[in-house]
């Protein structure tokens, strides 16, 4: 069996499934995760903008279905596994000289009964797939999408991005920035990344006045 590649986390990233915030963004996504029996053929996309939790998800899946994770761009020709359901990230990546090994990986697992959850940022038709084959199972694979973050869930990251570096917001903080930032899981981090740099920098408290000017710099 192939050794189980190893990610390296930000320190204080919460990643267990009652750090997940769901809401309608992302709430069939969450639902099918939980039912891979349900998955046609065995086996599901999750596709999701950068930061949408897609990586998160697949920690989730990985945890209850003691599954083997891989990224795409460390996969080589000779991969090979006899894990009965495997999870590959950013399918977008895959080296054109892996995707045999992937052809035969989807067919060993399909045949066996075993799951295969795929994560991108698009939707397997834009994947540069050149091995029509591969391309054509993959394109038929069954899409779980997470859509841009709704006023909960933008408020709940908000929240988690705050959390993971140890910071306590006020809440009248989060609603402030909810209603001012592009609604987009990558505007969250990034605002919240900004705010503890500019307070770590200017020896300032993270408040509304501090995001008020940064976001006023910002336009």
């Amino acid at each position: 069996m192939a050794d189980q590649l190893a990610f390296d986390w930000p320190t204080g990233v919460a990643l267990g499934p009652d750090d997940f915030f769901v809401s309608k963004a992302n709430a069939q996504a969450y639902a099918m995760i939980g039912s891979p029996e349900a998955w046609p053929e065995g086996k599901l996309a999750l596709i999701g903008p950068e930061g949408s939790g897609k990586s998160h998800l697949a920690r989730v899946f990985q945890a209850q279905s003691d599954a083997l994770l891989v990224a795409a761009d460390s996969m080589a020709a000779g991969f090979r596994t006899d894990a009965s359901t495997v999870i590959i990230e950013d399918m977008e990546t895959l080296a054109q000289s892996a995707e045999e090994a992937v052809f035969h990986l989807h067919n060993n697992l399909r045949n066996a009964g075993g799951a295969l959850l795929l994560t991108s940022g698009q939707p397997p038709s834009r994947w540069p797939i050149a091995l029509p084959d591969l391309a054509s199972r993959m394109q038929a694979t069954t899409v779980a999408q997470i859509d841009n973050p709704d006023d909960a869930l933008l408020s709940a990251l908000i929240m988690k991005h705050f959390a993971d570096r140890q910071i306590n917001p006020q809440p009248a903080l989060v609603q402030y920035l909810s209603t001012r930032i592009e609604r987009s899981f990558a505007a969250a981090a990034t605002i919240v990344e900004r705010l503890d740099a500019a307070a770590l920098a200017q020896r300032r408290k993270i408040n509304t006045a501090l995001a008020a000017e940064l976001l006023d710099n910002a336009d």
